[in-house]
């Protein structure tokens, strides 16, 4: 299976993204603290022309801690300042726009040199769909104002929202890009929810997971499945798919002649991924 998903509106979101720029004084870049590098999309750089930059780690609860320290000194490395946060429960959202004003201090300092009263500073929301942009804006805001939904591509337009009186955030949809030159990449975007599941072949996406599960965080899997008997080879396919079974046959996924519905079980495994009831963790590391 060949993964990619690139809807008409991303192409316009990337258009008037750029055309906004000129008002933005920083871009704030959210990735998925799972799959940092996969959710990182490599037209970035490109759109946001050298515009300082936050990036923050979202979805950190749900991320192996140690790795995700790993990965904001790989982003310290590159120059970018990060924080590592959880959008959904608000953990370290409130160092957000701390982190900003410092970032912007020298901009703002020239302003209040020149007997200015500082603006709101003007932020730009970037990163791919159901990353937890909206979820963000949201927390940062006090209210509900940006649509959200545990599905990728909910937002389809900009908006301006005020974050308290100093700050002013730019929503934008979420940007795929036209091509997965890795189809490695695909994959873990589809396991983590980054892609509509009516574009994806459910039991391969389920089958990639078990594949990574099996030699990252067997113990993890074997404990909230119930699993006895770890695959002899890790790379043979039809022990994996002994996995996915013996998974099924656990939650019941049977049809006539016992045999296991995979498709069904690979809802089961792909909904317990993605919710963090396996625990904590990260599929790449820096």
């Amino acid at each position: 299976m060949t993964i990619q998903w690139f809807p008409g509106h991303m192409t316009r979101a990337r258009r008037e993204i750029q055309e906004k720029l000129k008002l933005i004084d920083i871009a704030i870049e959210l990735l998925d603290a799972r799959v940092p590098l996969s959710s990182r999309n490599p037209m970035v750089d490109e759109i946001l022309q050298g515009k300082p930059r936050l990036i923050l780690l979202n979805k950190a609860d749900l991320a192996d801690a140690r790795t995700t320290e790993k990965w904001r000194a790989y982003f310290t490395g590159l120059g970018y300042a990060s924080l590592a946060i959880d959008a959904s429960t608000g953990s370290h959202v409130n160092e957000i726009p701390v982190k900003v004003k410092e970032l912007l201090h020298e901009k703002i300092a020239r302003q209040i040199a020149k007997g200015m009263t500082p603006r709101p500073v003007r932020g730009l929301i970037v990163g791919i769909p159901n990353v937890g942009k909206s979820t963000l804006i949201n927390r940062l805001a006090g209210r509900n104002i940006a649509a959200t939904g545990d599905r990728p591509g909910v937002t389809k337009g900009q908006q301006w929202i005020k974050i308290g009186t100093e700050m002013e955030l730019l929503d934008t949809p979420g940007i795929l890009w036209p091509k997965f030159e890795d189809q490695l990449v695909g994959f873990k975007l589809a396991m983590t929810g980054a892609i509509r599941e009516q574009v994806l072949n459910v039991e391969e996406v389920a089958f990639f997971a078990i594949k990574e599960l099996v030699v990252r965080y067997w113990d993890a899997l074997a404990e909230r499945f119930g699993l006895t008997e770890p695959p002899r080879d890790a790379t043979d396919n039809d022990e994996l798919v002994r996995v996915m079974e013996d998974i099924g046959r656990k939650r019941g996924c049977l049809v006539s002649g016992g045999r296991v519905d995979l498709e069904k079980a690979s809802g089961i495994i792909l909904r317990e991924l993605r919710a963090g009831n396996l625990g904590r963790i990260t599929l790449e590391t820096p």
